[in-house]
């Protein structure tokens, strides 16, 4: 198996366990906030992540990028240097996003919310719970600058580790803190999201130990590299810093995607729906932009670990001129993620209401099921404009995501208004799938034409992984018209978690078989999948 695939499955389990339980403890927190809660909490992340983008400028990745080149001219020295100014820099800029962040709350609330008499939310509480989640803005940025320095290396286990303890952390706080205040002290339930908010700063502490524990670790080795080196550019820190800012103002466009889209949905959302004359748009809202979220991009952690673990292996084959390497290295990393973020979007469209159900209840189920089914396939999108931006990077065409996200980002602001006032609250959605569907589209195509990148490959083996889905539809299809003859999954919420457990497990099963025996999985990723095969062997035993 490749470094590629093996420092994608270490980044992209770490993403999915830390996505993985950020779904799950929003089970509890929904139970003791409601809907208005998860709207409250979308209002109060959506600005934070576009700020924490903009903080960090993109330096992180670019460090790792930057890093890798001069590791593999044998110079150590630069990467070490130019980590440390970057470093200052992190901290320099997460606190000026955090001033801006925690000022600019009562304006963000008043674009959010127009009309407060129409509303179950006011102004005061959103501006409330901006300020509370500014403050993991301070420690942030710093934090994945040591991060990228370690990508850089091509050691993805400090990255791994730390999201996770950040994830426990955060969650053991938000529980914790959302219970005491709402059902042991009774206060509102905009207290209890504004604490669970600041939770992003407790977890970037907990986070922050983990890289510290391996900066000690591995210390000792880079100093001996440090001794070791024979090459020596000797590269002014001005040359250093320019070089850095060139490659990171395009990486701040894949964190920035989702979170403009967002906020193109919270200031929009609202006056649309008043004005179309569709009612509760705050539980529409949260479910599209909070908890129907959480689901939809679990499947584009995938996209999000290969992103990283990909870029500093592609800039080595980039600028060592492998163009045949390079090719495959592009093919690998858009075929792993099509052959598991498509079933993944596909399940959760066919199951989306009993999956929304059991995860959050069967409350306006109608709606909220209707509204992840249309959302989920968007999850494909967002993984393929990730890994797409990552691929432009690594050859040297970063300053092309821009163009693509601002092309679909005009369309989403040119069209979501007439597009929710013509189909209600899933017209958001489909604003956000166009939006990203053109920014995807852009990046392959330039990707293309930059160093004549050959798909045929890719849509031959896209077009059996849609014959495989058609069949797992199909069996997820009867298990539902057979099982939903007893099972009351509409009605409660075992029979949800039921049918849910009974279609992920058969409509999973089928799809990974075919995968596996027509040899789709084998070439993919370049050698056997250890994990099937043992569960082959045992099926085959029993």
């Amino acid at each position: 198996m490749s470094n590629i695939v093996r420092s994608s499955l270490l980044l992209t389990s770490a993403s999915f366990l830390s996505k993985f339980l950020g779904m799950i403890y929003i089970i509890p927190f929904n139970a003791m906030v409601g809907p208005v809660g998860g709207t409250l909490y979308g209002y109060a992340y959506t600005p934070y992540n576009i700020m924490l983008s903009i903080s960090t400028v993109g330096i992180p990745l670019a460090m790792s990028k930057i890093v890798s080149k001069y590791n593999t001219l044998g110079d150590y020295e630069t990467g070490r240097r130019l980590f440390k100014y970057g470093t200052i820099l992190m901290i320099i800029s997460g606190f000026i996003a955090f001033f801006i962040l925690f000022f600019s709350a009562d304006a963000l609330a008043n674009i959010y919310i127009t009309n407060e008499a129409k509303s179950a939310i006011s102004t005061d509480d959103v501006a409330f719970v901006i300020r509370m989640v500014s403050f993991a803005l301070i420690l942030i940025p710093a934090m994945s600058m040591t991060r990228g320095f370690f990508q850089g290396y091509e050691s993805m286990g400090p990255t791994a580790l730390s999201q996770v303890a950040e994830q426990i952390v955060r969650i053991v706080f938000v529980l914790v803190s959302v219970f005491i205040i709402v059902v042991i002290l009774k206060k509102s339930i905009a207290t209890a999201v504004g604490f669970a908010t600041f939770g992003a700063f407790v977890g970037a502490v907990g986070s922050w130990i983990i890289l510290l524990v391996y900066w000690k670790k591995r210390k000792p080795f880079l100093d001996r590299q440090l001794a070791e080196q024979r090459v020596r550019n000797d590269i002014p820190t001005s040359s250093l810093l320019k070089e850095l800012f060139s490659y990171a103002g395009p990486f701040v466009i894949v964190g920035l995607a989702t979170s403009m889209y967002q906020f193109v949905d919270n200031v929009t959302f609202e006056r649309a729906m008043v004005s179309g004359g569709y009612k509760d748009f705050e539980i529409a809202l949260g479910a599209i932009n909070t908890y129907a979220h959480k689901l939809v991009i679990i499947p584009s952690t995938i996209a999000t670990g290969l992103s990283l673990a990909i870029l500093p292996a592609m800039t080595k084959t980039f600028n060592s001129n492998k163009m045949n390497i390079l090719h495959q290295q592009i093919n690998q990393s858009l075929q792993i993620v099509l052959v598991l973020v498509i079933p993944a979007s596909a399940g959760l469209t066919l199951l989306s209401d009993v999956a929304y159900g059991t995860i959050y209840g069967l409350a306006n189920i109608d709606l909220t099921g209707s509204l992840l089914a249309w959302y989920a396939p968007v999850g494909l999108l967002f993984s393929l404009f990730t890994v797409t931006s990552s691929i432009l990077q690594g050859i040297n065409q970063q300053n092309f995501s821009i163009i693509s996200l601002l092309a679909g980002l005009l369309a989403k602001v040119l069209l979501n208004i007439q597009l929710i006032h013509i189909f209600g609250p899933k017209g958001a959605i489909f604003g956000t799938a166009l939006a990203a569907g053109i920014a995807v589209a852009l990046n392959l195509w330039r990707i293309k034409v930059s160093i004549q990148m050959p798909y045929r490959q890719t849509v031959t083996r896209t077009m059996l992984i849609g014959i495989f889905i058609l069949i797992m539809g199909a069996a997820i299809w009867i298990v539902r018209a057979v099982f939903g003859l007893f099972i009351p999954y509409d009605e409660s919420w075992w029979g949800a978690a039921i049918m849910l457990a009974i279609g992920v497990t058969v409509g999973g099963g089928v799809y990974l078989y075919f995968a596996y025996a027509s040899t789709l999985l084998e070439r993919i990723f370049d050698g056997k999948v250890p994990v099937i095969d043992k569960l082959l062997a045992k099926w085959k035993r029993a």
